[in-house]
Order: structure tokens, then sequence, then C-alpha cells
């Protein structure tokens, strides 16, 4: 009898340590996912009781990862309940490279992007010089890093390309030019810290995945000054395909006779669709910063060069996603960066060219909305990829002594 209560004991003990792992990892990816919770929403989320919900919100206190504020004050009755928010100390570096800027930033748990440098370049950087800019900010923070006042969990880059995420390789960033590259390795080897890297607008994916639209099926479509990425979200999980590639939407053929495409190709999207030719058209300069969307709306407010640029852009972009409608058949498609502009510059019009020329059923049933992360989802996706191992086993963070 002795032998087979060693041999259940640890057993059982391996089950309650599984049972607390899971348990963890729900309360901070509840809190993750809200930025904020109070103890009371969490254990109506969860079925667990307070006495536990306590315990394992004091264990995410200890391995900073959350923190409790105090309640607010409120009438009624009952105490008010504490709220537990992400630590902001927390954090993840992240880059993302384009043709025009690096843009590298502080993404704390929660999605808060609490700082963003901008650095702008003349030509394409290369992967080198983006590494020693994020290696450069890395040194910077070395003495908060050191006091404790900040934990860098690790760096997410965000590529245009096409990128292996499993090891974060960058088979090819055509506006770039960058070809084969070991980048998250060169990341790792700069900083001392554990990077990942993928494509843009798969981060892009993950960051609208973790907010409201990424329930079910969508199509996600990413357009910077580097072209226009896509992802694929199915069944409530972002399609990758046998090697990360899947959801390349910018290189959807949309005009046989079109301009040439960087991938070498021609008549792709992003050939047509295009940034630099929008700004010009809306008046504004190339490489500037100026708001894109005020002046586009100024732009087709009148028949004109501008009105006719717009209008063939939306033509080709609901060409593309007609095509997405009809073989994904989503809930919603998603627009970001310069796209979401165009959406909202140009009212229903874009809706209307995919309703009328998709297939009836799939086409009825979709929505196409802008971004809900704004400019920075790219950012947030980015720092999804450092936060994905925290986020399912939260024991691998260290418990304050």
């Amino acid at each position: 009898m002795s032998e087979q209560i060693r041999a259940v004991a640890p057993e059982r003990h391996r089950a309650l340590e599984d049972v607390r792992r899971r348990n963890l990892a729900d309360i901070l990816g509840i809190v993750h996912r809200s930025g904020r919770s109070t103890r009371a929403e969490l254990t109506r989320a969860t079925g667990l009781n307070r006495s536990t919900i306590a315990a394992i919100v004091g264990e995410l206190v200890r391995r900073r990862l959350v923190v409790e504020q105090a309640p607010e004050e409120r009438g009624g009755v009952g105490r008010p309940s504490f709220v537990v928010v992400p630590d902001p100390a927390t954090i993840a570096i992240v880059v993302h490279p384009e043709v025009d800027a690096v843009v590298i930033a502080f993404v704390s748990l929660g999605g808060d992007v609490q700082r963003r440098f901008r650095f702008a370049q003349q030509r394409p950087p290369s992967p080198a010089e983006v590494v020693d800019l994020v290696a450069g900010i890395v040194e910077g923070v070395a003495a908060e890093r050191e006091s404790g006042a900040l934990r860098v969990l690790g760096v997410g880059a965000a590529v245009p390309g096409l990128v292996r995420s499993d090891r974060g390789f960058v088979e090819l960033a055509p506006a770039l030019d960058w070809h084969g590259v070991e980048f998250a390795r060169m990341l790792e080897a700069a900083t001392g810290l554990p990077a990942f890297a993928a494509n843009d607008a798969n981060c892009g994916v993950l960051a609208e995945h973790r907010t409201a639209a990424g329930t079910g099926d969508f199509v996600y479509l990413n357009g910077g000054a580097s072209g226009i990425g896509g992802g694929l979200v199915v069944g409530g999980r972002l399609l990758g395909g046998r090697s990360g590639f899947a959801g390349e939407l910018g290189h959807v053929l949309v005009d046989p006779a079109g301009p040439r495409c960087r991938c070498g190709s021609t008549g792709c999207l992003q050939a047509i669709v295009e940034l630099g030719a929008l700004r010009t058209a809306a008046g504004l300069d190339v490489d500037g910063a100026d708001e894109l969307l005020d002046a586009l709306v100024a732009a087709i407010e009148q028949p004109g060069p501008a009105a006719d640029v717009v209008d063939r852009q939306l033509v080709a972009l609901g060409a593309a996603l007609r095509d997405a409608v009809n073989v994904v058949n989503p809930e919603v498609i998603v627009l970001g960066g310069f796209l979401g502009d165009l959406l909202e510059a140009t009212g229903d019009r874009l809706i209307e060219i995919v309703r009328r020329t998709a297939l009836p059923g799939a086409a009825s049933d979709v929505s196409i909305v802008r971004a809900e992360s704004g400019a920075g989802n790219l950012l947030v996706g980015a720092a999804e990829l450092v936060f994905s191992g925290i986020l399912a086993d939260p024991t691998t963070a260290p418990a304050a002594a």
C-alpha cells in the first residue's frame, strides 16, 4: 500500500501543477487582452472562487506580470474590487523596418505602446543597420534594466517580406532588398535577448486577433511604404501555410497588363495600390508624415487627376478583396495602414464594389472595417511574438525574491 501511495503522490502533484499553470495562464490572458480587469470580473470569467483568484493574482504580481491598483470609489452595495492591470515595467522591444524609416518601440503586456522611436532612412536600411539601431536602444536602457525599473522579455520584429516565423529567417523582403537573412539570430547576438521575427502583416493579424475582430474568420491587409501585406484567420487561427508564407494578398494579380511589382511579377495589388502615388495625388510629400486621411478627403471632393488615382486604387483593392471573399468567406475584412485611410476617405464605395462583384452569399455576410489597433498594430503584433511563451506558461517568468 505504501508503494502505491508513493506512486500516486507525484502524479497528483503534477496534476495540481498543471492546473495552477493553466489558471495562471487564463488569468494573465484575460488581463492581457482586456488591459484591465477587476478581481470580481476575473471570478465571473473563470468560475474560480475569490480566494483562488487572489492567490493567482498574487503570484502574477510576484512574477512582475501584473500589478493591482486600488479600487475606485463608487456608490452601491458591497466593497469595490481591486483592479488588475498588466505590469507596465515588463515590456518587449519591437522593430519595424520600412523603406523610408525604422520604427522601434517599447510595448508592455496589454498592448500599450509606451515609447516610440522613428529613424528616417534615405534608402532601405540593411539588416545590419537595423540591428545596430535596436542594439543601441537596448544599450540605452541598460541602467533601467539594472535597477529593475524595466524588464525586457525579448525583441520582436515585424518585417515586410517572406519570413519563416518559426526561426525568424527572412527568405525575401523585396522592398528592403533583403535575401536569406538570419534576422532573429542577428538580433539575439547583438542584444543578448531572445528575438523573434515574422511577416509584418501577420504581426498585424496577431494584434487584431487579440481584440474583438479576431474571434472567427477574417482577412487582414496592411498598407505601408514597403507595400501591402496580408494575413488570414480561419476558424480563429492564423493560417500560416507550410512555410509560414500564407496570406500574401499584396501579390494577388489584379491587372495582367499592370505595372511591374518589386517581387518581379506584373499587375500585383501592391504595384497598383501604392502609398507614394496616393500621397502625390493628395498633394503630400511622398516621404513626409503628413495626415493622409484629411488630404484624401479633400482630393476626392472634386473630379480631377487626384480623384482618378483614388478611383483606380479603390477598384484594384476591391478586385483583390473580391477574390479573398470568394476564397475565404470571412466575417470581416480588416484594413490597416494607409488602406484604412483609403477606406475611411471613400465611405461605402469599397464594400459596394466587393458586394457587387463577389459571390452573392459570401459577399452579403462580410463587413470591411479599419484596424482597431491603429498605426501601432504591427508593433503590438510584434510584441505578441515575444509574449506568446509567457502567456502560455507564466511560471517561466521568475518570481521576485
